[in-house]
């Protein structure tokens, strides 16, 4: 005995495909879009932050952004290892590693 017929199924399956895209054009339209606005305190303060950058910081971060891009930045395993040590320690306390 025959529960479903294929042609019946496709036929479900385009109306309701014509009904979904008809509800995502109408969403399209009203989708307002999004905003960012900086409060005139946040602004003085990123013209203070950046007036009191110390320059040698700002040098290492263009070097170190000039090595990645050009894939030549080597990490350090040892250092990365000693900083994730006490993560792992901390976040398993039943002293399984």
């Amino acid at each position: 005995m025959k529960i479903n017929e294929t042609g019946r199924i496709g036929a479900i399956n385009s109306y309701q495909r014509n009904v979904e895209s008809g509800n995502q054009a109408e969403l399209k339209k009203n989708r307002r879009k999004d905003e960012v606005s900086i409060s005139p305190e946040a602004i003085k303060m990123l013209q203070e932050q950046e007036r009191t950058q110390d320059p040698e910081r700002i040098q290492r971060i263009q070097e170190l952004k000039s090595q990645v891009s050009a894939g030549t930045y080597q990490v350090d395993s040892s250092k990365l290892a000693d900083k994730l040590l006490p993560y792992f320690k901390s976040s398993n306390s039943s002293g399984d590693v």
